[in-house]
């Protein structure tokens, strides 16, 4: 889902980085100092994840694990996904540095969303619902990081609507075998760590939608 530097307009990527900064600065400040290990490593794991992409004409697919990320971290997973990115773009030279902020928006606002959206399944210890929130976690990040993506290049000009579908449909089978990958994961860390995913419900509910 990384888009390259020199396609988006200046209003856009104005927009896309005010939202990431904004998000940074939330996810900051709910990070407590015991979660920054879990910050730290699933921000690893993005990085990592990202590093097996197709490229798909200004864009790519790869996986990239915004719904775990959002389960687990909630706002965090701003800057969690800032820090990959930044680290993809000055190691690798994937994306870029003008489209940082939009680079994170896309792939941290559906994680946030997941967060909001699924983890109430996540209250019982129940293997099956923890499969079945985490594909559904994995599957949304996915494709409402593909349709942000899509809809961004959309607004590039008319050269690039055929690239948009192009990539939509490539996130297809991505958004199958990340809800398994999540789905998989969620039901292993249940089992092991069933704290993870928060416990009192009220507080998560507070703590995320402030």
């Amino acid at each position: 889902m990384h888009i390259s530097d020199g396609i988006l307009s200046s209003a856009v990527l104005l927009g896309g980085a005010g939202v990431a900064a904004a998000g940074v600065a939330i996810g900051l400040k709910k990070t407590d100092h015991e979660n920054i290990p879990h910050v730290a490593v699933l921000s690893a794991a993005f990085f990592v994840a990202s590093l097996i992409h197709v490229p798909v004409g200004p864009a790519s697919a790869h996986l990239v694990l915004n719904g775990l990320m959002g389960l687990i971290l909630g706002w965090a997973v701003f800057p969690a996904v800032a820090v990959g990115l930044l680290l993809q773009v000055i190691l690798l030279g994937a994306g870029g540095v003008t489209v940082l902020g939009v680079n994170t928006a896309v792939m941290a606002v559906p994680g946030v969303l997941c967060r909001l959206l699924f983890v109430r399944l996540l209250r019982e210890p129940s293997p099956r619902k923890s499969f079945a929130a985490g594909f559904a976690a994995g599957a949304f990040g996915i494709a409402a990081g593909g349709i942000l993506t899509a809809a961004l290049l959309v607004t590039a000009g008319s050269s690039f609507h055929n690239t948009a579908i192009v990539l939509l449909a490539a996130h297809v089978p991505v958004l199958i075998v990340e809800g398994l990958v999540t789905g998989s994961t969620v039901m292993f860390l249940q089992q092991v760590r069933p704290g993870l995913f928060g416990g009192d419900e009220r507080k998560e509910t507070v703590d995320v939608s402030a």
